[in-house]
């Protein structure tokens, strides 16, 4: 059984991210590891419950934790207050305390809410991620951002508190449907636009084995996607400054979920399109080439992600991104690429200039 074995070097709050095939058992091992509470409560949806929480659970019981099992309601539109008063309400009826701990099992909802809860529950208990989709694998479930969605923005109430471990098993993705799946390659091919051009390219090259879903071609998938974010993260835990460039095509992304009301797009093929449309800013602004904006779309498309944006008016697009969390002083600050491999931050103050052009001659964008 390959283990791969990872560390997010924080000081106090360092942690470790073990990713490998079938590893999902030895769970309790990397608990015991980090002197985890022995009383947990296992948060989850009921579709990942149904398939993994009976084995995880049981295993956990067999090797003296007390468990209580909490199931919320699956989807992006459920990452908001009310489903969380519900976490806190079964941890209160059950009487956990300071000396207990939270297990996220399941995608980037559930890691962002079951995060949040422990960075708020009592002031704060640890907790740990276990993350069964491709995107919160490679993304949510590493460096330590927790949330919940509000009416009028994605993921704007939140902090950022750490997991004690992330443990990645690929062999959950089996179970994950296409859309999901594709979603998280797009978080993946950000990495290699933004700060790895040589793993863009064998992104390229390994993309059959990728999506046939191959376990080594995930490994490394997953692994160098952890370690670019984990050494980002290390550098700028809080996003003062560089950890803003992991929001490369976020920006807009979170407008189209925005717009289309947290269902309609995964946060993957939200990211995707966002990411063709900030390349074709970069193109504009001459920090990418033609040629490599084609490579990323053409990428991003042999994973059958979308790359269009939705028909929204542009003000309704600039309205959305103004209530973003990277607005700075007045100006929206955007994450922009120098070709492959490397990116800038940029900020903007008439972002109308920057993306009417670039929506305008979008195949079926927006209007004016």
């Amino acid at each position: 059984m390959q283990l791969e074995h990872l560390n997010v070097g924080l000081d106090e709050r360092s942690y470790s991210i073990w990713i490998g095939c079938g590893i999902l058992p030895r769970l309790q091992e990397a608990l015991r590891e980090v002197a985890f509470p022995r009383r947990v409560a296992v948060v989850s949806n009921p579709r990942v419950m149904g398939l993994f929480g009976e084995e995880l659970i049981g295993n956990l019981r067999d090797a003296g934790y007390g468990v209580l099992p909490i199931t919320v309601p699956d989807g992006e539109e459920y990452k908001n207050w009310q489903v969380l008063q519900g976490i806190y309400t079964n941890l209160i009826e059950q009487e956990f305390d300071r000396h207990c701990g939270l297990i996220a099992l399941g995608g980037g909802v559930i890691g962002d809410m079951t995060g949040f809860a422990a960075a708020t529950f009592l002031r704060g208990v640890p907790f740990v991620q276990v993350p069964t989709t491709l995107l919160a694998q490679v993304d949510s479930s590493v460096g330590g951002k927790t949330a919940i969605n509000h009416e009028l923005g994605k993921n704007l109430i939140g902090a950022f508190y750490q997991p004690r471990h992330v443990h990645v098993d690929v062999a959950t993705l089996r179970n994950l449907d296409d859309r999901d799946f594709a979603a998280g390659m797009a978080e993946i091919i950000k990495y290699g636009v933004i700060r790895d051009r040589d793993f863009f390219q064998w992104l390229r090259q390994h993309r059959e084995a990728l999506r046939r879903r191959d376990p080594q071609a995930l490994i490394v998938a997953v692994k160098r996607s952890c370690q670019i974010k984990a050494n980002i993260v290390e550098i700028d835990e809080t996003e003062k400054g560089q950890r803003a460039i992991l929001n490369f095509g976020h920006t807009f992304g979170h407008a189209v979920e925005t717009l289309t009301g947290y269902g309609q797009y995964r946060h993957g093929e939200a990211v995707a399109i966002g990411m063709v449309v900030a390349a074709a800013v970069a193109h504009r602004l001459s920090l990418c080439s033609a040629e490599d904006a084609a490579a990323l779309k053409a990428l991003l498309e042999a994973f059958d992600l979308p790359v269009t944006p939705p028909d929204f008016p542009l003000q309704s697009y600039l309205q959305a991104m103004r209530r973003d969390k990277k607005m700075h002083e007045g100006r929206l600050r955007l994450v922009l690429n120098r070709g492959i491999g490397d990116c800038e931050l940029r900020d903007v103050s008439d972002p109308a200039d920057v993306f009417g052009p670039v929506l305008a001659t979008a195949p079926g964008g927006p209007s004016m």
